[in-house]
């Protein structure tokens, strides 16, 4: 059984020490890669993910800087700045941390970036790189699970290979990355939430990628609508993608990260710890302990796409940094 799970942790310490070796070759050739993220505010989240970047950045020797800038910035003063770092030859990459205050257009932000810079590959041009082939900076998710993917089943050649979510940073890159090859890409099928009979296209899936994240998205949306005094009904936890599901030996990749409750009780609320905290637990999109009978390869969640999309990371800015 152990051979079937995908181990994205193992998969992101290779990765990471190829590009570590490549941020030493640039760093030698006076060339570092240098990384900075545009904070506006504070937000306790985003702060929990810089100071991840900032660790992970340092483990490959890319240099790691946080701009914190005001969360009264205006719009225009925002795009000033990015275009200042834009123009410096210091920093090699940039991130934008999300959210962003309301009154900021994060859109408008996110493509004044120089697509050479844009170490995330949200940029119209690298999508457009993405679709017209080409580009070295691509969305890191989405080459996360293709990544992962090819790690188990390099020839896909002629294969079934359905994508279930088609959002603009996930699923719908996943379907473009895996139909770059003129000769030996997959059948690629992309099912959403107006998809007919979910099941009909998964089972006959060689390759199974899922990216929606609906368990989450069904809690948050419970939540809020709580919040806001409404009455409702508890929402449909359970897994979107059931073991009688997935086609017999068939890859599947997880990409979903959902944070939800262990349960819920009869008011609708989670189920407490010991501590009188609700206990929560990180799951995706398919139902792993039954899955992983069925499936001939998985990933888990955690531990399967999340680690590796660090590594896409650090291998964009690297990239980046070699077109500065």
């Amino acid at each position: 059984m152990p051979d079937k799970i995908i181990d994205g942790e193992a998969f992101a310490k290779a990765a990471n020490a190829a590009t570590a070796a490549q941020a030493a070759a640039l760093k030698a050739a006076g060339r570092r890669p240098h990384l900075l993220a545009v904070q506006v505010g504070e937000n306790p989240a985003s702060r929990l993910y810089t100071n991840q970047q900032g660790r992970a950045c340092a483990s490959v020797g890319i240099q790691y800087q946080l701009l914190n800038l005001p969360e009264s910035i205006t719009q225009d003063k925002l795009l000033i700045k990015i275009e200042e770092l834009n123009a410096s030859r210091k920093v090699t990459g940039i991130i934008l941390q999300m959210p962003l205050p309301g009154h900021l257009d994060a859109r408008a932000v996110q493509v004044t970036i120089d697509p050479n810079k844009d170490v995330e590959g949200m940029h119209p041009q690298n999508m457009g790189r993405l679709f017209y082939g080409g580009g070295s900076i691509f969305p890191c998710t989405p080459m996360a699970a293709v990544a992962l993917l090819r790690s188990v089943l390099p020839n896909m050649k002629g294969l079934e290979a359905v994508v279930v979510g088609h959002s603009e940073i996930v699923g719908k890159p996943i379907a473009a990355i895996l139909l770059q090859s003129p000769a030996e890409s997959p059948t690629v099928t992309v099912c959403h939430v107006a998809t007919r009979d979910l099941a009909f296209h998964t089972r006959r899936a060689d390759v199974l990628v899922v990216a929606t994240g609906v368990s989450q998205a069904r809690w948050l949306g419970y939540q809020r609508r709580q919040e806001a005094g409404q009455k409702v009904s508890p929402p449909d936890l359970s897994f979107l993608i059931k073991a009688d599901m997935i086609k017999p030996g068939a890859t599947v990749i997880d990409v979903a990260i959902n944070r939800i409750p262990a349960g819920l009780d009869q008011a609708g609320q989670p189920l407490l710890d010991a501590k009188g905290d609700a206990r929560m637990v990180t799951v995706g999109d398919v139902d792993f302990q039954a899955a992983k009978d069925v499936a001939g390869a998985i990933t888990p969640v955690p531990g399967g796409v999340g680690p590796v999309t660090v590594a896409m990371l650090l291998a964009n800015t690297v990239a980046a940094a070699k077109m500065i």
